[in-house]
């Protein structure tokens, strides 16, 4: 399968999308580029080193922090005028951070045992620091995370001035400081440590299935498995976006790798614009939700919970089946809906071909379950992981690592290593992950404000309130919370934020800390189809030529089955089954007759969702069917015996009433 073409126009409109995700880094050339680079792999080759043996949880946060910084002011300029330029502020903010954290770690205990009294030499130097962190996370996420991370900075310092409940009993400049950069409690906190194993790790090893071929495979792959039919294409993007998304947890890049390819096609088979792009945009939305990376935030949820990150994939195996069944179920029903024509899109080779060729790229998919099943470590599996890619990736000539030339002596050894794709892998491993490393270390200074502050407690105790002691209102006013945050900010620092001001409120309601948890990761991932900050549907509608918002209402139409999915987790006991109990330990005293009815009873509701989403199911859907099915929907969803009973005979007579117009509209076969 050959890569579409796309104009410079759009290309350059989905770098900027990317850029957007991710940061818009200098392009230097020459000597500075190459010092970068090396810089970026020797960063790689340290958190693998840690991944492998051990390095002190403090001395590794720190200098984690201070690699990320150190590169983050050498390839993200201040502002857009002086980019691809090195100007020498940017070199004193990258010494600045070395020099911080130099002093941190030579401080010893004696440094972290005076943080609530620190010297006046602690509180410029981590003033400093703080000052360089807001700066980072502006040049990488923009001004709206550097302002809410400001507010809760303030909050903390004059927050004794608030009335009640808001009220605290105020904190003074140096105990901020002491607190946010001598404990492990602020900026070096949980969110910097799962930044410095596990989000480090995993972007690595997306780097190595990148540039050894995976992602062209899963791509490939897709096509020669679903084409042939009329529906073909939308199955492809859904497919392939599963596959793709699993290793890269981003929906950005996700959906402008697959989108490239198969934008063509969805127009050819009768995909209007917006329609096309709001497919495209739903598919990577549910890489962030996948198995076996999922998002940044993913990560956070196991270290927030002090469970193995194995138990979050196993959470959220049934959820991402029924996010790509409602998919699937929305494709179907497009084929008649936009009258789509049959078209065959011819593959170079067949699915068994290619799946002979490149069966290693299959493994590299599920090895980190597989060493995590033999007891591995998730740091443990992910390094073997990467181990395994890299040493299959050898198997062949086209996907090689490193270039068989190299070891034929066929090439210079220095710059033929240096150009070889494992050296691409480490450094993007490294300089992929400086975006979500500073937002890390932001959501530090605000998970810091809320644990000193106690915000957590009062803002939940605030929600109970205007809930009325109701679950259902306090899940719908969580919600809401997650989904405008998530206007604002990316998914990781949604859920950082939500995590620790808003989880506590459901939890106090009896919901289990684990649901809590996922329910508010599903809502915050949100923030990819939800504008400002829609850049999935954006980048979809640049490659489809659609228009901006009506493309992201569009995808609203494709994840809408799956959004009330969470709303299953929380309003009664019996949701948690679609979690499988939470943990590997609690599902084997499950009962699983019960996980398979409410499973059933959230696929037909995702079913009916679509159906009356779509306006169409069997034949198009009249107002009242519409308004049942959608009732149906709702009413699956809803844990409740009743609920079921009443959606399932709501869904019934809609599929007997299009039945019944079917056959009368089929033409009379001809004797």
């Amino acid at each position: 399968m050959t890569q579409a073409a796309i104009d410079t126009a759009t290309q350059e409109k989905l770098d900027a999308f990317i850029k957007q995700e991710e940061g818009d880094s200098n392009d230097y050339k020459g000597l500075l580029a190459k010092f970068i680079v090396l810089v970026a792999v020797g960063m790689s080759l340290f958190h693998l080193y840690a991944a492998y043996y051990i390095v002190p949880t403090h001395q590794l946060r720190v200098v984690h922090v201070a690699l990320v910084l150190f590169l983050l002011f050498l390839s993200f300029p201040i502002s857009n005028r002086f980019k691809n330029r090195l100007m020498w502020w940017d070199v004193i903010f990258s010494l600045l951070a070395i020099y911080i954290s130099y002093y941190v770690l030579s401080g010893g205990d004696d440094f972290t045992d005076r943080n609530t009294a620190p010297d006046p030499k602690d509180v410029y130097l981590g003033i400093a620091l703080i000052l360089l962190i807001l700066e980072g996370v502006r040049r990488t996420n923009g001004m709206i995370l550097v302002g809410v991370t400001v507010c809760f900075l303030l909050y903390a310092l004059f927050g004794n001035h608030l009335p009640a409940p808001w009220t605290h009993k105020g904190y003074e400049l140096d105990r901020l400081v002491g607190f946010m950069y001598m404990t492990l409690e602020g900026i070096y906190g949980t969110a910097i440590d799962v930044s410095a194993t596990l989000i480090i790790l995993f972007t690595i090893f997306g780097a190595f299935l990148q540039f050894t071929g995976a992602g062209k495979f899963f791509i490939d792959f897709s096509f020669a498995a679903m084409g042939g039919k009329s529906s073909g294409v939308g199955r492809t993007i859904v497919l392939s976006s599963f596959l793709l998304g699993g290793p890269s947890g981003s929906g950005v890049a996700t959906t402008v790798t697959v989108g490239s390819v198969a934008a063509p096609m969805l127009d050819k088979v009768g995909y209007e614009k917006n329609a096309a792009g709001g497919l495209l945009a739903a598919g990577g939305l549910g890489a962030i939700i996948s198995p076996p990376v999922l998002g940044a935030a993913a990560f956070l949820i196991a270290d927030f919970l002090k469970i193995s990150y194995l138990d979050v994939l196993l959470m959220a195996c049934i959820p991402t089946i029924l996010f790509y069944l409602g998919l699937f179920v929305m494709v179907e029903i497009d084929v008649r809906k936009y009258k789509m024509k049959s078209i065959h899109f011819e593959s170079a080779e067949s699915a068994w071909q290619l799946a002979k060729k490149y069966w290693f790229h299959f493994f590299s998919l599920i090895s980190i379950v597989v060493f995590m099943l033999m007891g591995f470590s998730p740091v443990l599996s992910v390094f073997a992981a990467t181990v395994v890619s890299a040493l299959t990736s050898m198997l062949r000539e086209d996907t090689a690592i490193i270039p068989y030339a190299w070891f034929k002596g066929k090439m210079p050894i220095l710059s033929g290593l240096y150009n070889s794709n494992l050296t691409k892998s480490l450094a993007a491993g490294s300089t992929g992950v400086i975006s979500i490393a500073a937002t890390c270390a932001g959501a530090g200074l605000i998970v810091g404000t809320v644990t000193l502050t106690g915000l957590g407690l009062k803002f939940s105790s605030i929600v109970i309130q205007y809930a009325d002691g109701s679950l259902l209102l306090t899940a719908i006013f969580t919600a809401l919370v997650v989904w405008v945050v998530g206007l604002a900010v990316p998914v990781t620092a949604s859920y950082i934020i939500c995590a620790v001001i808003a989880a506590p409120a459901l939890i106090n309601l009896g919901v289990p800390a684990f649901a809590a948890h996922m329910f508010i990761f599903y809502y915050a991932v949100l923030s990819e189809v939800s504008p400002p900050t829609a850049l999935s549907p954006f980048a979809a509608a640049a490659i489809c030529k659609g228009d901006p918002y009506k493309t992201t209402l569009q995808s609203w139409k494709y994840v809408a089955p799956a959004i009330l999915v969470p709303f299953m987790f929380v309003l009664d006991k019996s949701g948690v089954s679609l979690l499988l109990m939470g943990s590997t330990s609690a599902l084997e005293q499950a009962n699983w007759s019960e996980i398979a009815w409410i499973t059933f009873t959230a696929i037909a509701g995702i079913i009916c969702l679509a159906g009356g989403l779509q306006g169409w199911f069997i034949e198009k859907t009249n107002p009242i069917e519409r308004i049942v099915m959608i009732a149906s929907g709702v009413a699956l969803a809803y844990p409740s015996n009743e609920a079921d009973v009443g959606g399932f005979i709501g869904f019934g007579l809609v599929l007997l009433s299009q039945i019944i117009r079917n056959r009368r509209q089929r033409p009379p076969a001809i004797a």
